[in-house]
């Protein structure tokens, strides 16, 4: 994930639409990620900060980004400080960039150690009409902030004045980022191909008796074997009743025969992620019960997905897929119509929750629950947010059926998601995630092949 002197116009153009966002003349300043420590003379797998990332492509840790705007005859400057070179610790670490080298590859004004930030922020500092950082959300940084502006007043007898106003530059670029350009749809299409063949490794390697950790082993080898860094998020490799635990990721459990298997797991390529769910029979064959839900399950994904446009609200995508849900909830009997009532009863009294309680769709970017509002909240009602071409987003039905009075037993510990990614189109959507197949016809000729 490092820059080129041929990749680094993306990073530039941001920081410049940035600068334009922000107050003339004013100064921001954005960390990378710290190195944490796992325990004794080891890491934790460094990861920078994403946010840092989009704005630079510089992925070494110890490093900050000020962006200074014009002021007068001076232009606007985006300055790095990071690592300086050290051989010795290169033996042991790898490659550093180094200030020089850093300026050319990634594009940047000047660059700068790392151990001249606080000499160099007291005269950045000096006279600018605010000052933009992310307010409150890195304890570290704050500290030195302080520090920064102390120096500056100080200088008050000559003159010189601190910025009078501190704003969170958060905002700013969890915006920008929440709608990607051709790059970065390049790069998700890309991680959704290798995660969606990572979800067909694990479907031909499934069978009874088969460990959860196994068929993790499997995803992880393809994520990486590919070239993906890491795996997005912890995967959640579910069977049997697990599969009614959303968040599941212990992964420990032997899989029986005539179980679901729901595996939710994408890979981060590039410092771009892809969130793909699958559900399916581990002996390759869905039972009757299994075969209605999960059917129903697609349905609503169909609906969800047909809503995704320019134009339509964030929510209406949800809607869509709650809709098709809960008549299904009745058609099944777990939902009672003499309890119930009609479909429109059970939307608006919520009675589908039981079965259904997550958000059928977020944001995906760099997080995986990538930045941006789902309302405009500039508005006194906040009403959802209107899709547009380049936002990119999860369709992720499901339900999930625990035991309970009331509740078919033929459903009981029956828990489906289906989870796709998608790229808001002229007219429609682009699937990013299509590798890895979902019907119940190409989910059984798959594992009867595999």
């Amino acid at each position: 994930m490092n820059g080129s002197v041929a990749s680094s116009a993306p990073y530039a153009d941001r920081r410049a639409r940035l600068l334009a966002h922000m107050e003339p003349g004013s100064v921001a300043v954005l960390a990378t990620s710290l190195e944490v420590a796992r325990n004794a003379d080891s890491d934790y797998p460094y990861r920078h900060d994403s946010s840092f990332y989009y704005l630079t492509g510089f992925a070494e840790p110890e490093a900050v980004l000020v962006l200074a705007g014009a002021r007068g005859e001076q232009p606007a400057r985006a300055i790095l400080f990071c690592r300086e070179k050290n051989p010795e610790r290169e033996i042991w670490d790898g490659l550093r960039h180094g200030p020089d080298a850093a300026r050319t590859a990634f594009g940047f004004d000047a660059a700068y150690p790392v151990d001249a930030l606080d000499e160099q922020m007291a005269t950045l500092l000096a006279d600018v009409p605010a000052l933009y950082c992310k307010l409150g959300r890195d304890e570290g940084l704050d500290t030195r902030l302080r520090h920064w502006l102390n120096s500056v007043r100080r200088q008050g007898r000559a003159g010189i004045k601190a910025p009078p106003v501190l704003r969170d530059i958060v905002p700013l670029i969890d915006e920008m980022r929440v709608v990607k350009d051709a790059g970065e749809q390049a790069t998700m299409l890309r991680a959704g191909e290798i995660s969606g063949a990572a979800h067909v490794r694990a479907m031909r390697a499934g069978r009874p008796g088969i460990f959860e950790y196994a068929l993790e082993a499997e995803l992880l080898y393809e994520f990486r074997r590919n070239g993906a860094q890491f795996p997005a998020y912890t995967p959640i490799v579910a069977s049997g009743a697990n599969s009614c635990i959303l968040h599941y990721n212990s992964n420990d459990r032997q899989i029986r025969d005539g179980e679901l298997v729901l595996i939710d797991a994408g890979c981060e390529l590039d410092g771009y992620a892809s969130d793909i769910t699958r559900t399916w029979p581990v002996n390759g064959r869905f039972s009757t019960a299994q075969r209605t839900l999960y059917e129903l399950v697609l349905a609503a994904q169909q609906a969800a997905l047909d809503a995704v446009r320019p134009g339509q609200t964030f929510h209406s995508v949800h809607d869509a897929a709650v809709r098709v849900l809960a008549q299904g909830m009745l058609d099944t009997g777990l939902l009672g119509r003499d309890r119930h009532g009609s479909v429109d009863d059970v939307i608006a009294n919520k009675a589908f929750t039981p079965f259904y309680m997550h958000g059928t769709s977020h944001w995906l970017g760099m997080d995986v629950h990538d930045t941006g509002a789902y309302r405009l909240t500039d508005e006194p009602d906040k009403p959802s947010r209107p899709l547009q071409e380049g936002m990119v987003l999860t369709i992720e039905p499901g339900i999930y059926v625990r035991p309970a009075e009331g509740v078919p037993e033929a459903y009981w510990n029956i828990g489906i998601r289906i989870e796709d990614d998608v790229v808001v189109a002229p007219g429609g959507h682009t699937m990013l995630t299509g590798a890895a197949p979902k019907t119940v016809a190409e989910i059984e000729t798959l594992m009867r092949e595999g």
